[in-house]
């Protein structure tokens, strides 16, 4: 009997101690956009429904999208109950390949996202940075954060001062070790005090959640200053209009992610979006004493080569298991 199409299932403990180098990682996201921007991939605008239940303070995500350089569609879920728990946040995507038409994997999209934030980070400093931008300081410590300053430096070598800002214990310890792992004897500074480091900062990460600090303010940053919001509550609202340049990773999404980043008019205006900045159709910024705010969201066209270089590895180790799910 025909079993039909076998379908490799991922858990994140199967996917947990696979680790892409920083530039490999960087490199496959920056292909990701590219092959976006060339025309070759699909990545339509995320879908996203708050739940009528206000006491669960709950809502779900969907992505669809197409990479035309590993010809794969994908299909990604996300769903968070309490945005202040991270137990309580599960998310998923689904690997299909064009080619034969059979599904390839389904696996736990928490690693793949761990992995593609920072690396958009670091691509978003690369094109949007200062020339010059010697200090860089990170504030969060979550699980999109915990790479974030190593591949930083993998973009941008000159990067003299590393600082960090978490609340989490276990957070800081992990970007401290990540840091060492890939940057042996590089030190990170510890501050306390926000405001007074994104004052001495040349680019500010934000990832903080719900941050328990004050939210960040563009115009904390000295002139020239970067800063970038991976779908933060830690940045100030109204941001988008603040800055003399914006930048996202897709316009489209930060109308749905984003909206309280727009001004009081609840005009969305950006001057510029990642792909087109990396293709080299559009600068990163007009000057350099330009203030620049970029928002990063996820998108699914970065999420696929990450899921497949993690999805791969680990079957070629032999982890996860596969299931005949249309037998």
């Amino acid at each position: 009997m025909n079993s039909g199409p076998i379908l490799h299932i991922l858990t994140r403990s199967d996917l947990h101690s696979l680790e892409l180098a920083p530039h490999e990682a960087i490199t496959t996201v920056e292909d990701g956009y590219l092959a976006y921007a060339s025309g070759a991939s699909r990545n339509p605008a995320k879908l996203m429904v708050p739940m009528p239940d206000a006491a669960r303070d709950s809502v779900a995500y969907s992505m669809l999208g197409y990479d035309g350089s590993l010809e794969q569609a994908a299909f990604k879920t996300s769903y968070r109950q309490g945005s202040t728990s991270a137990e309580k946040y599960y998310t998923t995507i689904t690997l299909y390949d064009d080619v034969t038409g059979l599904p390839f994997a389904l696996l736990d999209c928490h690693r793949v996202g761990s992995t593609r934030t920072p690396a958009s980070t670091a691509l978003l400093a690369r094109t949007c940075a200062r020339p010059d931008a010697r200090t860089a300081l990170m504030v969060g410590t979550g699980a999109q954060g915990i790479r974030t300053l190593p591949y930083l430096l993998t973009a941008l070598p000159g990067l003299e001062r590393l600082q960090l800002f978490g609340t989490h214990p276990d957070g800081i310890r992990d970007s401290l070790a990540m840091m060492a792992e890939h940057f042996p004897g590089r030190e990170v500074e510890l501050v306390q005090d926000v405001e007074a480091a994104a004052r001495e900062s040349d680019i500010v990460v934000a990832a903080s959640g719900r941050a328990a600090h004050p939210k960040i303010r563009l115009g904390w940053l000295p002139p020239g200053g970067l800063l970038i919001s991976v779908a933060s509550k830690g940045v100030q609202e109204g941001t988008l209009a603040e800055a003399d340049y914006t930048v996202a990773t897709s316009a489209a999404q930060v109308e749905v992610t984003g909206r309280r980043m727009a001004g009081p008019d609840g005009v969305f205006h950006i001057d510029a979006e990642l792909p087109e900045i990396l293709a080299g159709r559009v600068p990163g910024r007009r000057t350099a004493e330009d203030r620049v705010f970029a928002f990063s969201s996820g998108m699914i066209i970065t999420d696929i080569p990450v899921a497949h270089a993690l999805a791969a590895r680990a079957i070629a180790a032999g982890r996860g298991r596969e299931v005949a799910l249309w037998s």
